[in-house]
C-alpha cells in the first residue's frame, strides 16, 4: 500500500512539475507546440549520435577481430569505452522519446479542449481536422522511434557480452571466438541504424506539419 502510495505521489509531483513547466513557459511566450518541435529535434539528433557510437563499437571490435599483435589491454579499454559510450546514446534516445511523449499529451489535450472555444463552426472543423492529421503523424513517428528504441536492445546486449568475456579473457584464442559475435552485432547495428533513420524521416514529415 506505501509503494503504490509513493508511486501515486510520485506520478502527481511529476506531472504537476510539468504542467507548471509549461504554463511557465507560455507566460513567456514560448508555447508548447515549439516545445514539441524542439524535443523531436533533440530525439532526431539523439538518434543521429547513437547511430554514431554504434557504427564506432562495430570498428573497435572489428579492429579487434583482426587482431595480429599488440597490446590487448588498450584494445579492450578501448571497446568498453565504446560500450559505454553506446549505453548512454541509448538512453538518451529513450529519454528524449519519453520527453516527447509528455509534451504530446499535453499539446493534444489543450488543442481538443480549445475546440470548444470557436464560434465559428467552419474554423472549428478545419482546426478539427489538423489536429487528426497532426495525430496521425505523431503517431506514426512514435512507432517509428519505438521500434528503433527497441532495436539497440540486441546491439547493447552484445556489446555487453562481448566486452564482458573481453575482460576476462584477454587473449588471442578470446579474440578468435568472438568472430561469430561480430557478424550478429554487425547484423543488429544495420537493422538499428536502419529503423533509426526511418524515424528521423518520419520525424522530419511530423515537423513539416508542426512548424
Amino acid at each position: 500500500m506505501r509503494f503504490v502510495f509513493a508511486m501515486a505521489m510520485s506520478l502527481f509531483f511529476i506531472t504537476g512539475c510539468q504542467s507548471t513547466y509549461y504554463s511557465a513557459m507560455e507566460k513567456v511566450g514560448v508555447h508548447k507546440r515549439d516545445i514539441m518541435v524542439d524535443r523531436v529535434e533533440d530525439a532526431r539528433t539523439a538518434q543521429q549520435e547513437a547511430q554514431e557510437e554504434f557504427s564506432s563499437a562495430l570498428e573497435a571490435l572489428s579492429a579487434l577481430t583482426q587482431f595480429d599483435g599488440g597490446d590487448l589491454e588498450s584494445m579492450y579499454k578501448k571497446i568498453d569505452a565504446k560500450y559505454e559510450d553506446s549505453v548512454d546514446a541509448a538512453e538518451a534516445v529513450s529519454s528524449r522519446i519519453s520527453s516527447i511523449e509528455d509534451v504530446s499529451d499535453a499539446l493534444f489535450e489543450e488543442w481538443e479542449e480549445e475546440l470548444t472555444l470557436y464560434t465559428s463552426s467552419k474554423l472549428r472543423r478545419d482546426s478539427e481536422s489538423k489536429l487528426k492529421q497532426t495525430k496521425a503523424s505523431y503517431n506514426t513517428m512514435l512507432r517509428a522511434m519505438k521500434r528503433a528504441e527497441k532495436k539497440m536492445t540486441p546491439v547493447l546486449n552484445t556489446l555487453q557480452d562481448n566486452t564482458l568475456y573481453l575482460k576476462h579473457n584477454l587473449n588471442a584464442s578470446a579474440i578468435g571466438s568472438l568472430q561469430g559475435e561480430f557478424m550478429s552485432l554487425e547484423k543488429d547495428i544495420e537493422v538499428a541504424i536502419k529503423e533509426m533513420k526511418s524515424a528521423i524521416a518520419e520525424s522530419d514529415k511530423f515537423l513539416a506539419k508542426l512548424k
